[in-house]
């Protein structure tokens, strides 16, 4: 996987084959199927690629259907849906093998002056008093920590805590988790590189709040999680370079499912995304 920032933006950049048609790279790494946030990513670089810089993305809704092979590139087919005066609808097919691996709708809208509030950032610790993810994993598996320190170098976590671990219990929201991101490294100032950065971000730790009360987490052995769909509401523009904090909770889990929502707010207070996602949390029985 990318360790820094440059070689992230490499990744996700992508290869025009043809009028709406792209091909996506593949890094180096020992996953045995392409990390969700990196299909998700290109996807939404090719829907921006085929379209007019005054429309921004606000939202993108996706399907995983099937895992991704690394050892082949992936093409992304883009279909123009809308173009309208103030809105822009794009849908993204993700193919490998010649089967669709991947789904995503991407709507865009141009700026526009309107209503606004937002809710307030929780009272948490700066990243610099919080925890280093690396060592937190370090203290369950010395292995499973070095192995996330080699795929992830291209971000920094830093660990705030979960539900009665670093955070209080709330009977009423008993799964919840938090911690401090960024990109590890300067990107540059196009705001498509941002937005690209924090979509492959946005899927590594989202559903972990979902096993929190079942004091397991995705490294847990017996456990088969994966990402059945993910969806991003981007509210206000910022930087992924710079510390955002990941406000993540679970409402809810059943039949082997789990779901995970999250807040998105820069270091400043405000309110920059939120992110949904359903994921596979099956508890393999043990052999």
């Amino acid at each position: 996987m990318p360790s820094s920032a440059d070689q992230l933006i490499e990744l996700l950049d992508l290869e025009q084959i043809d009028v709406d048609l792209f091909r996506g790279r593949q890094p180096q790494t020992d996953r045995q199927r392409v990390f969700g946030g990196q299909v998700a990513a290109q996807a939404l670089l090719a829907a921006i690629r085929s379209i007019d810089p005054a429309y921004i993305v606000h939202s993108l809704h996706s399907y995983f259907l099937r895992p991704g092979d690394h050892s082949v590139p992936i093409v992304y087919d883009v279909e123009r849906l809308r173009d309208g005066r103030s809105f822009a609808t794009r849908r993204i097919v993700a193919r490998q093998h010649g089967r669709p691996i991947y789904f995503q709708t991407a709507n865009f809208q141009t700026e526009e002056d309107g209503l606004e509030h937002a809710d307030a950032m929780p009272r948490v610790a700066p990243p610099e008093q919080a925890i280093d993810l690396i060592d937190v994993i370090r203290q369950r598996s010395e292995t499973e920590a070095d192995a996330f320190a080699r795929e992830w170098a291209a971000l920094e976590m830093r660990y705030l805590g979960v539900s009665g671990l670093g955070l209080p219990v709330d009977p009423e929201r008993p799964a919840e988790a938090r911690l401090w991101a960024r990109v590890n490294g300067p990107l540059g100032d196009d705001p498509t590189q941002h937005v690209a950065a924090f979509t492959y971000a946005s899927d590594l730790t989202l559903l972990g709040a979902a096993l929190v009360p079942h004091g397991m987490n995705l490294g847990s052995p017996h456990l088969q999680p994966a990402s059945l769909d993910h969806t991003i509401w981007f509210h206000r523009p910022f930087r992924a370079d710079e510390w955002w904090l990941y406000d993540q909770w679970s409402p809810t889990a059943v039949g082997g499912r789990g779901l995970a929502l999250a807040r998105v707010f820069s270091q400043d207070g405000r309110l920059v995304a939120t992110v949904a996602q359903e994921g596979l949390i099956r508890v393999l029985p043990e052999s």
